[in-house]
């Protein structure tokens, strides 16, 4: 679904399009769609399932989609490219940033390890990278204690993942994602679906994101939040780059834990490339 839409979309298509393109590639497999597809340019709407936008060849383009197979099982998956040859410069700085948030997330995986560890590195790998491209200023570590990376990830970094990938949240976000342990009230961080130790057994996705949200920034800005960390000036420049996130689902090990599925090479290089053989 995600390797074919990556290859096939064209300037000129609609969001409706791509989200047809993806359902019938699900369809030939044998397979329903686990979950109702997110495929759009407008991708700081976190759950945008609008689908008239056309697709302009500076756009980005996100797909947050998965298949159910017969047997029950299902993925949730995310992907998000150029709909041109490659990433309008602004753009691909961010993808980098988000491909380190990515990194950064994963490398916190194993046994024992509180998932929200792994949401608090991706923050951290945010703050950095932002202070880089002056848009964050202050220590990355006071950024992301303080909730101002919320403006750019205001969601959690991931899930459980049961046979039907969100039916483990029939159960109670906090009974299943918590354990009983309390859930911050800080904006952001209480949107984590997940926080608490991982054990071997367990399946989950791994999804961060950075999102322009123009609502938002106008908000906190005539709040005159977080001043010390966000450099609302430079932010201008930047508004309209709307939003992107990677997904995988991963599977607890004994030790660390592993990808389920084959990889997906989603470095901006392997992007261009398929979207530059159009």
């Amino acid at each position: 679904m995600h390797t074919s839409l990556l290859s096939s979309l064209r300037p000129g298509w609609t969001e409706a399009q791509a989200a047809d393109f993806v359902a019938q590639k699900a369809a030939e497999r044998g397979c329903s769609l686990s979950f109702a597809t997110i495929a759009t340019v407008r991708g700081e709407i976190l759950h945008n399932h609008g689908r008239e936008a056309i697709c302009g060849k500076d756009d980005s383009f996100l797909l947050d989609a998965g298949a159910e197979t017969p047997t029950g099982y299902a993925g949730d998956l995310s992907t998000t490219f150029p709909v041109g040859k490659r990433f309008e410069p602004r753009k691909a700085a961010l993808y980098a940033v988000l491909l380190r948030m990515f990194k950064a997330a994963t490398e916190q995986l194993a046994p024992g390890r509180p998932f929200l560890e792994a949401h608090l590195a991706a923050a951290f790998a945010l703050a950095l990278g932002f202070k880089d491209l002056g848009l964050m200023r202050g220590q990355p570590e006071d950024a992301v204690a303080s909730g101002a990376c919320a403006l750019f990830f205001p969601h959690g970094l991931g899930h459980m993942i049961g046979l039907d990938v969100h039916d483990m949240e029939g159960l109670g976000e906090d009974a299943v994602g918590y354990g009983g342990k309390p859930r911050s009230t800080q904006f952001g961080l209480k949107s984590l679906r997940l926080a608490k130790a991982l054990k071997p057994g367990m399946v989950h996705s791994v999804e961060p994101g950075i999102y322009f949200i123009p609502g938002l920034i106008d908000r906190w800005e005539a709040e005159a939040k977080f001043l010390d960390f966000i450099d609302y000036a430079a932010l201008e420049k930047w508004r309209g780059c709307g939003g992107m996130r990677i997904e995988e689902d991963w599977l607890v090990l004994s030790r660390g834990a592993r990808r389920l599925g084959p990889a997906l090479d989603k470095s901006q290089a392997a992007l261009e490339t398929a979207r530059g053989s159009q």
